[in-house]
């Protein structure tokens, strides 16, 4: 992987349901003389589920009385509230504004449903499969353009005990998302035994920097110069919840962090 490397954002009109994303971010590249290989396009995943119709017109939804009793517990919208519900596999828990949800193995803030960038009256849901999505964008650049690049979906996350939001890749197609490092040696010749690298992770952080979270309506970016190589895989793996640092320590319980002084 190279040391330096270049993030150019894709600027383009308002994204609608049905639009062709892939000619929307062809044409946009043209600003940066087109896709080359190697690149990587990374795209925001409210672009993703917008083309692909994953909305919620909230004056649809009749809030169920579950709905009612935890839009009162936690200060909500009964209406976005059932639209969390129906896409949780389970609600963990919650504070004021939000419900912290598990879907598809991923513990997410109001199972991914964002009011942000969202027409009025409507919200826009996780798209339905981000790793299907992303390769079939990548297969179309390559078919359209001859260029060999993968694809990331990009969401922007918080993560534990931190303030701020950075970017996670939710789907992937065309690098291995993960890297492991384990058995390389450290600066002091000690092999490593844990490390995995998120690198789609680091590369959608990387893109969120020039994408941006408001009006800028850049909903991609390209990363050129990595030097990651290309291969034909797709997909970002979850771990089981007893595997993860944050929800094993809840799942069994450990009264003593928050009896600190």
């Amino acid at each position: 992987m190279n040391a330096s490397f270049c993030v150019y954002g894709l600027k383009t009109r308002i994204i609608n349901v049905d639009d062709d994303l892939a000619s929307e971010f062809i044409s946009a590249a043209k600003a940066i003389g087109g896709f080359e290989d190697g690149d990587i396009l990374v795209i925001a995943e409210n672009a993703v589920a917008t083309a692909e119709g994953s909305i919620v017109v909230l004056k649809d939804i009749t809030p169920s009385q579950e709905a009612r009793a935890l839009a009162e517990r936690y200060s909500m919208d009964e209406r976005v509230v059932e639209s969390v519900l129906r896409e949780s596999d389970e609600i963990v828990g919650g504070i004021r504004g939000f419900l912290l949800c598990m879907k598809n193995g991923t513990l997410l803030p109001n199972a991914g449903i964002d009011g942000s960038n969202a027409p009025p009256g409507t919200l826009v849901k996780l798209p339905e499969n981000s790793d299907a999505s992303a390769d079939a964008i990548r297969r179309t650049v390559k078919g359209r353009t001859g260029a060999s690049v993968a694809v990331i979906i990009a969401d922007s996350r918080t993560h534990a005990m931190r303030l701020g939001c950075s970017g996670v890749a939710i789907g992937c197609s065309g690098i291995e998302a993960v890297l492991d490092d384990r058995g390389k040696p450290d600066l002091f010749g000690r092999a490593l035994e844990v490390t995995k690298r998120a690198v789609a992770d680091n590369i959608a952080s990387a893109a969120e920097l020039v994408m941006g979270e408001a009006d800028e309506c850049i909903p991609a970016a390209v990363i050129r110069g990595l030097g990651l190589p290309l291969s034909e895989v797709a997909g970002v793996e979850s771990i089981e919840p007893s595997e993860c640092l944050f929800m094993g320590v809840a799942l069994h319980g450990n009264p003593s962090l928050f009896d600190r002084k």
